[in-house]
């Protein structure tokens, strides 16, 4: 890419999404260059498929990190944090609930309608299965001050990666939602649709799908959540669980996921992050550090733990 040769930046924050289909081209060219390359993807594929950059990457001495997003950026954290609590982790169940009275973004829109109603693999009980996308509704409660949230199934990196992170992990779980009851179940019905081949792709209609959503906006809160519970077996060997909430207020959430690729290039600015390689987003930064950068925008957390 001549931009690269002209500005000749240190690093290189890739945010233009959806990374769905996407191919290699901006990090190839980064790591081509000498360049640190870091993303906020949330893509599967684009992620778990981006350790195959890492001979490369080590050639040129570039640092380069994909999914440095909510997911599995600040999953990955959260749930290294609490581990060592465990003897085993069981099972690991991932939410997100943004406020509808918020501006997610066109591309986020469209990532989350390519996947609507299409299958994926999931991992439950210990082996992978076949989801579908936007399918399983189900309510959770996120406590005060958000309260019970509609949830469905997507398909994100940690579904793939987490099995093989956390030994004995048998089910791994990620939904997210729309605050707005009516509006998540017509997007389980879009889900549906796009199932039975009705619809082929929902994204194709991103831009109308989104106008939409801009006029519904109002009808919500500016309140969204990340909720992260572990279940498995103590360090003395009896049952429990241990749950992490985060709340967003104020519209901050669409934020978040930017959070991750702050803190990396803050490491790499630092001298902190040094070892060159190319690889997904996992364990990179403390949890202690991203708190200091949360607690800036009113952005707090919680631990529940039962049984243990």
């Amino acid at each position: 890419m001549p931009v690269l040769s002209d500005l000749k930046p240190f690093i290189v924050v890739h945010t233009s999404g959806p990374f769905q289909g996407q191919d290699y081209r901006v990090p190839e060219a980064c790591i081509g260059a000498g360049i640190h390359y870091i993303d906020l993807a949330d893509d599967r594929r684009f992620v778990c498929d981006f350790a195959a950059l890492d001979g490369r990457a080590r050639n040129t001495g570039s640092i380069a990190v994909s999914g440095a997003s909510s997911v599995p950026g600040l999953s990955s954290v959260v749930i290294d944090r609490y581990a060592n609590e465990f003897s085993r982790i069981a099972e690991i169940d991932i939410s997100i609930t943004p406020g509808s009275n918020v501006d997610l973004g066109e591309a986020t829109s469209g990532a989350i309608l390519s996947g609507m109603g299409h299958p994926f693999k999931g991992w439950r009980g210990g082996a992978a299965v076949e989801l579908y996308g936007w399918m399983d509704p189900r309510r959770r409660d996120f406590g005060r001050p958000l309260g019970f949230r509609w949830l469905a199934n997507v398909d994100v990196p940690d579904l793939e990666l987490f099995p093989e992170r956390y030994p004995g992990v048998q089910t791994v779980g990620f939904q997210a939602g729309h605050e707005l009851p009516a509006a998540h179940l017509a997007m389980v019905f879009m889900g549906l649709l796009a199932r039975w081949h009705v619809v082929n792709r929902w994204d194709r209609y991103t831009r109308p799908i989104y106008r939409i959503g801009q006029k519904l906006k109002r009808l919500g809160s500016d309140l969204g959540g990340m909720c992260i519970k572990m279940t498995g077996m103590s360090r003395d060997g009896r049952p429990q669980s241990v749950t992490w909430k985060l709340i967003a207020p104020h519209g901050i959430g669409p934020r978040i996921p930017t959070f991750p690729a702050i803190l990396l290039t803050r490491k790499i600015l630092d001298g902190e992050l040094t070892t060159p390689g190319a690889g997904p987003c996992l364990g990179r930064f403390d949890l202690e550090s991203f708190s200091r950068l949360a607690g800036h925008y009113g952005i707090y957390q919680e631990v529940e733990r039962t049984g243990g």
